[in-house]
């Protein structure tokens, strides 16, 4: 049976800053973020399979990106724990802190790191995209990867 790729598309808010930027990007901002996760593998052919024919259930793709993504995302302050020390302190809203710079391409890095291991055996990450902006994305391919 043929390799099928499927993709689910999702969208949430996330404000974040860049620690020592020499950009606007500096401050504390937000962005309409936009992701694409793509799955691959083999159509179940089991006549028994109540999934016989897909390769997910978009259902199941989508409640692990909501779970592991969306949700702790979706309307959150991401920022590098020792930038939003020196810089804020105290913050009562949804908080993100991480050792890493919160950039698109690190983002991505982080939400391949958090699906992989979530998804069934016989299916794999294939690439994921995400939008920082409608015209602005970064992409991570599960080929590039491998070895790392």
């Amino acid at each position: 049976m043929s390799k099928i790729r499927l993709t689910k598309e999702f969208s949430f808010e996330m404000a974040h800053a860049l620690a020592n930027y020499d950009g606007a990007c500096r401050n504390i901002h937000g962005h309409s973020y936009r992701l694409l996760v793509t799955v691959a593998g083999t159509p179940s052919d089991r006549h028994d399979d109540p999934k016989r024919g897909m390769v997910m259930d978009f259902g199941d793709l989508k409640r692990i990106v909501c779970e592991k993504i969306i949700n702790p995302f979706d309307h959150a302050l991401v920022m590098q724990k020792e930038d939003f020390a020196k810089r804020i302190g105290n913050y009562e809203g949804k908080l993100i802190l991480t050792d890493m710079q919160p950039t698109c391409e690190n983002m991505i890095s982080l939400f391949a790191e958090l699906i992989c291991p979530e998804l069934p055996a016989d299916i794999e990450l294939h690439h994921i995209r995400l939008h920082e902006t409608a015209t602005s994305y970064a992409e991570w391919y599960r080929a590039d990867n491998i070895d790392k």
